[in-house]
């Protein structure tokens, strides 16, 4: 009988190894504290399951999805149609949340939440507003005593999802923008200093006095950094909230079958500005069975479950006609056809 038993608690071990998944992905930092909570409270309900992840930006999040060394990537902004035809298989975008990116600063004395225009803020990053008493920042922002400083621009010095919404946005308010250094997770900056990852960029501001960034909406928070409100395409000044960018997110009447879309600068009241959706880069064949099925049972607890956290984090949840498309989406991932592949 303890021969038995023995055997019994040895099978049993070697099962739950056998069935136990570990998946790794890497890319956006925008997303990255939601990411982290969603794995995390996965974990503690699926013990088999851990899911790691790499905030290392959108653009590395794309690389390395490609070169299939992480099972999946991460990116704010989607790809383009060249990377996907560049990338040596079929690869889902799958929207998770949404979440605005705003503008921080460190101005010594100003205590006012500041208030900006598109065209403004993209003469800021262009370097043709180059002080804080401009003429142009006073008109928007009355009563406010601006100091006779130099303005510091901080920007992301790596390829990131977060500069694609921020540049993205620019180019729709800015000719300048659009025909200069356009849209992009990584454009040739006209000035300033470059922080690595959201965190980089809130670093910097913190420690330069003066200075100017942008961060998506939850470091700034979580770090009690001052960021102004933008003002949207019906001319109200609004500031980054849950509710601004749910706004925002109303907008999209339909949502295209690859889910590449840009809402920023959307049309309405109440909207903020600068919010976008951000994607798992996630494959459509998976070649391990395990993962494939450990991963696909993940995706449909974040639309099912998970959407519930991201309030908390300052995310805006998929609005219910995505969700409902993103479900439809998760069952076409599927394991790889192993005939097929014998036969090439």
């Amino acid at each position: 009988m303890r021969l038995k038993t023995l055997s019994a608690l040895i099978l049993a071990v070697c099962v739950g190894s056998a069935s136990a998944q570990n998946l790794t992905g890497a890319g956006a930092t925008f997303p990255q504290p939601i990411y982290q909570k969603w794995f995390s409270e996965y974990n503690k309900a699926h013990k088999d399951v851990t899911i790691n992840y790499q905030g290392i930006g959108s653009g590395g999040g794309i690389a390395q999805m490609q070169k299939a060394t992480v099972d999946f990537g991460a990116s704010d902004g989607p790809m383009t149609d060249q990377q996907l035809a560049d990338t040596g298989f079929k690869v889902f975008h799958i929207p998770t949340v949404l979440g605005g990116v705003v503008p921080t600063y460190n101005i010594p004395g100003v205590t006012t939440e500041l208030k900006f225009t598109g065209d403004v803020l993209a003469d800021i990053f262009l370097g043709k507003i180059k002080k804080w008493n401009d003429p142009r920042l006073a008109k928007a922002n009355p009563g406010v005593k601006f100091p006779d400083a130099d303005i510091v621009v901080i920007h992301r010095s790596d390829p990131s999802g977060t500069s694609y919404i921020w540049t993205d946005y620019l180019s729709k308010v800015s000719p300048d923008w659009a025909n200069g250094p356009k849209k992009g997770a990584a454009v040739n900056w006209p000035v300033g200093l470059g922080g690595k990852g959201n965190d980089g960029v809130a670093g910097l501001v913190k420690q330069n006095e003066d200075s100017i960034g942008y961060v998506e909406l939850i470091y700034a928070l979580s770090n009690n950094m001052s960021y102004g409100s933008v003002q949207n395409a019906a001319g109200q000044f609004v500031k980054a909230s849950l509710e601004s960018v749910t706004i925002a997110a109303g907008t999209v009447k339909e949502m295209p079958d690859d889910f590449r879309v840009s809402i920023t600068n959307p049309p309405g009241k109440g909207a903020y500005p600068i919010a976008s959706f951000t994607w798992l880069l996630v494959p459509a064949e998976w070649s391990d069975a395990g993962k494939e099925k450990a991963f696909v049972a993940f995706l449909n607890w974040m639309v099912d479950q998970g959407q519930a956290m991201t309030s908390a984090l300052s995310y805006a949840p998929l609005p219910k006609n995505v969700a409902t498309k993103v479900k439809a989406r998760i069952k076409e991932i599927k394991v790889k056809d192993s005939s097929k592949q014998a036969k090439k």
